[in-house]
């Protein structure tokens, strides 16, 4: 053989090698690349759920679990009357509480039945984070939110301004006790992005907000 042939052959055998050892950390990297989204979301997930002062809402779903009483451990979907109904204990409000204070007005009405009790809430899925973007933007709709979300980034999500709209928008807050009118309150989108403002303009949405640009 000549050395212009085994030029070739080295040459051969250095790339079936390198292929041999890139295969294993190409696939690695792939599915490190498509476990990212499903990480973020899971992420996300968790960092509203564990928020100490997360307010239980309509259709959120909860795992309520009973130690040592399976029969009374249930996963429930809150109803649009605020209730979840339970075993021995039957209805319960639970929006307008956090999981913490759930949890307690369990335990107080299993007393009544046994000496101890310890019991959990977990929030397993968040369905009650409604928002609403209407008026002047590409897609008016509702957005369901797994994360803390921001007028900018609501915006954002419904593919932003369309040419008509006003860069004036009005943010529509039911009251917490629900008494009286909604509170409307007006935002200048250019305050939210001049970075000169004292005042943070870009308010985080609570369940239930609609914006409004006009």
């Amino acid at each position: 053989m000549d050395m212009k042939s085994l030029k070739i052959c080295a040459a051969a055998a250095l790339s079936a090698a390198f292929i041999l050892v890139c295969q294993p950390w190409a696939r690695a990297a792939d599915k490190a690349e498509a476990a990212k989204p499903q990480q973020t979301e899971k992420a996300a997930k968790a960092e509203l759920q564990s928020d100490s002062e997360y307010v239980i809402g309509t259709d959120d779903i909860l795992e309520i679990s009973v130690w040592k009483n399976p029969d009374l451990s249930k996963v429930v979907t809150v109803r649009p009357d605020g209730m979840v109904t339970l075993p021995l204990i039957g209805d319960l409000r639970a929006a307008g509480t956090t999981p913490s204070a759930l949890r307690d007005r369990i335990v107080e009405r299993l007393k009544e039945y046994q000496e101890t009790a310890v019991a959990s809430v977990i929030v397993q899925e968040v369905r009650s984070y409604k928002i609403f973007v209407l008026g002047e933007v590409l897609n008016p709709g509702t957005y369901v939110m797994t994360r803390r979300t921001t007028v900018l980034q609501a915006v954002a999500l419904a593919g932003g301004f369309n040419p008509f709209a006003s860069r004036d928008l009005v943010l529509v807050r039911e009251r917490p006790d629900k008494s009286g009118k909604p509170e409307k309150i007006s935002i200048s989108f250019d305050d939210i992005v001049d970075e000169g403002e004292k005042a943070d303009k870009n308010l985080i949405l609570r369940p239930g907000d609609t914006i409004f640009a006009p």
